[in-house]
């Protein structure tokens, strides 16, 4: 009867490993390189216009006067009838009046009568 799988003594199984393989001289400048395009990219795609969407809503909010209908984020319509300091005085039923901080304010319907958007 023929064997079927050859056995081998430990000299040959110590014979037939893998030799290790030859490290590459790679250049880190590629790799940096690579880091550096990859942040460039998230930056022009991710972070400007997330800046640019910012400061055009920092400047909608110092451009609101009363009379402005706005809507806040969480989906209340009303009229400013006063600005304080750091919030809005706004109507949103006849009788009803509500404060609201600056920043609650997602858009503006409607500028006073006479204004320019």
């Amino acid at each position: 009867m023929t064997k079927m799988f050859p056995v081998l003594t430990a000299p040959e199984f110590l014979a037939q490993t893998a030799a290790p393989a030859p490290q590459s001289g790679g250049i880190p400048g590629v790799m940096i390189i690579g880091y550096v395009l990859l942040f460039a990219a998230m930056y022009f795609f991710m972070i400007a216009p997330q800046r640019k969407k910012q400061k055009e809503h920092e400047r909608m909010l110092k451009s609101l006067e009363t009379g402005d209908e706005i809507v806040t984020n969480g989906g209340i319509f009303g009229v400013i009838t006063n600005v304080k300091e750091d919030r809005f005085v706004v109507r949103i039923a006849d009788n009803t009046k509500i404060e609201l901080g600056k920043g609650f304010v997602q858009t503006v319907l409607k500028r006073q009568a006479g204004e320019k958007k």
